[in-house]
């Protein structure tokens, strides 16, 4: 399965690098996004990458705040968040944009004073 990591307790305006890495297959051969589950609320697609030209989509409540990006040597999908907001609180997970594969337990990241 999918293995996110990074998440922890931040204050707001503060930064979180999370991670996502499997043994199973390799990343950079698809199209790969972060999504979030905030509590009583449907999962969200927060950002994407293209497998191809590394093309990337920000949801609009993240854009200009979130990155996402790749080390292929790792076999690892990043997502910097700097400026992080109360409303950000959520497990972090990522997958697969098409095909999605088996989810992992995600990261939970808390943003709060």
């Amino acid at each position: 399965q999918l293995e996110e990591s990074g998440g922890g307790l931040v204050q707001p305006g503060g930064s979180l690098r999370l991670s996502c890495t499997t043994s199973r297959f390799t990343l950079e051969d698809y199209a790969i996004g972060w999504f979030r589950q905030a509590p009583g609320k449907e999962r969200e697609v927060v950002s994407c990458m293209s497998k191809d030209d590394g093309s990337t989509y920000y949801a609009d409540s993240v854009k200009g705040r979130f990155t996402i990006s790749r080390d292929n040597a790792k076999n690892t999908v990043y997502l910097q968040m700097n400026s992080l907001k109360p409303e950000d609180t959520a497990v972090y997970y990522c997958n697969r944009v098409t095909i999605p594969y088996d989810w992992g337990q995600g990261t939970q990241v808390t943003v709060s004073s």
